[in-house]
């Protein structure tokens, strides 16, 4: 479990995120572009710009800000590579590692010796995904990570992060506007606008209830019905 106790970033004197909430097995972090998202998942991996001030309090059993107990899934698996490396030249871990990886994410040894433009979305994602595992994290971020994805892959992938999730025993943070998605791997759920926390709680108590007209709103935007809420 982590709790952040207190997260504040801010630029010129003027606040841009200020919350708090605990992580006890998977979070979902929710809000429109702008709300302060981004700038959390920036704080915990040491990437805000030397212009922003930041404060952070949290406990936890393990040091996590920007270190090796945490582990990063970037946005756009596509851009998350370099084009002109070899798959098996951008792992830091040594072969045998990467090969537990690969058949931990379901993919072929062969795409190692491939180049990343030869592979397809989904099996980018999957290698990525496994580069974030490789030193084993305790706690695993998830910036939008199946915003590229086509549906179908989008399920697979989702589903692989659940089964993840239980053999490695990580925590998640689960950045995103999707809240269908986070629905499939989040246990709760944290709603953020303009930098400050409006709701959290329970992901089907939240869904099922939203106290917020903001929460109501990004609901109605995620589903076409209310299926969800039976």
């Amino acid at each position: 479990m982590i709790t952040i106790e207190k997260l504040q970033i801010s630029l010129q004197e003027k606040s841009l995120v200020d919350i708090n909430f605990t992580i006890g097995s998977s979070l979902a972090l929710i809000g429109q572009s702008g709300s302060g998202k981004s700038l959390t998942l920036k704080a915990f991996l040491g990437m805000l710009p030397k212009s922003m001030k930041c404060t952070l309090k949290y406990e936890s059993d393990f040091k996590f800000i920007a270190g090796e107990s945490i582990g990063f899934v970037p946005q756009n698996p596509f851009t998350a590579l370099s084009p002109l490396t070899k798959i098996k030249k951008q792992f830091f871990v040594d072969t045998l590692r990467v090969k537990e990886l690969f058949d931990e994410v379901g993919l072929s040894y062969d795409l190692l010796e491939r180049f990343p433009p030869e592979l397809s979305g989904g099996q980018l994602q999957r290698v990525v995904i496994a580069m974030a595992l490789e030193k084993h994290p305790k706690l695993l971020l998830l910036d939008e990570p199946t915003t590229a994805l086509d549906p179908q892959t989008k399920d697979l992938i989702l589903k692989l992060l659940r089964e993840l999730q239980k053999k490695e025993n990580f925590l998640m943070l689960f950045v995103t506007h999707d809240i269908l998605s986070a629905k499939e791997i989040c246990e709760e759920i944290c709603v953020i606008k303009n930098g400050v926390l409006i709701e959290s709680g329970k992901m089907e108590d939240v869904l099922a209830s939203p106290k917020e007209e903001y929460t109501k709103i990004l609901i109605e935007a995620n589903f076409a019905n209310r299926n969800f809420r039976q």
